[in-house]
C-alpha cells in the first residue's frame, strides 16, 4: 500500500517566489463527496491521472495514482465530476534539504496559498522557512477535496480582534 506523509501550512508573504524553480498548472475534479476515499481526475499541464486517497485527516494516508490518457481526463473533468474543477498553479521550492510544494489557488479558491512538505516519516524533523505560516494539516477545510465542495470564497469571514 502506498502511504503519503505530508504536512500542510498556510503561506505568509511572497518571499518563497524568488526560490521557486518550477511550476505546473493543475485542474482536478472529484467523482464522490463522502465515504472512505476521495476519487479524482487530475490534469497536470499535459499529463493526467486518476487518484484515490483515503478520506483521513492528518499527516499520513493511503494514496494510489494511475496515469490515464489526457483526452479521457478532459472529458471526465468536463462531464463526470460533481463540482467545478479545483484549479491551482503549483510551485516547487527547495529549503534546507526538503522540497516544498506551494499551491496558489485560482477561481473560487483564490487567494488561498498552501504549502505542503512530503516526509519519509510522520515524526521527521524539518526546518521551517520564514514564509511558512500556520499549520493546517489537521484542518479538513484545506484539503483539495473539501475545497471542491466548499470553496474558500464561500467560507465565513474570520472574526477580527
Amino acid at each position: 500500500m502506498a502511504i503519503e506523509i505530508e504536512r500542510k501550512f498556510l503561506v505568509a508573504g511572497e518571499a518563497w517566489r524568488e526560490a521557486a524553480y518550477q511550476q505546473k498548472h493543475f485542474a482536478q475534479g472529484y467523482f464522490n463527496d463522502s465515504g472512505r476515499a476521495s476519487v479524482r481526475v487530475r490534469i497536470e499541464d499535459e499529463a493526467a491521472n486518476l487518484n484515490i486517497k483515503a478520506a483521513v485527516i492528518g499527516s499520513a494516508r493511503a494514496e494510489y495514482e494511475y496515469e490515464i490518457p489526457l483526452p479521457d481526463a478532459r472529458e471526465m473533468l468536463a462531464s463526470l465530476c460533481l463540482t467545478e474543477p479545483v484549479e491551482k498553479t503549483r510551485y516547487w521550492v527547495e529549503h534546507d534539504g526538503h522540497t516544498w510544494e506551494i499551491d496558489v489557488f485560482e477561481g473560487a479558491n483564490a487567494p488561498l496559498i498552501v504549502a505542503e512538505i512530503e516526509l519519509e516519516a510522520a515524526d521527521e524533523t524539518f526546518t521551517r522557512p520564514d514564509w511558512l505560516g500556520q499549520e493546517i494539516t489537521d484542518d479538513k477545510r484545506y484539503y483539495n477535496h473539501a475545497l471542491a465542495f466548499a470553496p474558500y470564497r464561500d467560507w465565513p469571514a474570520e472574526p477580527t480582534a
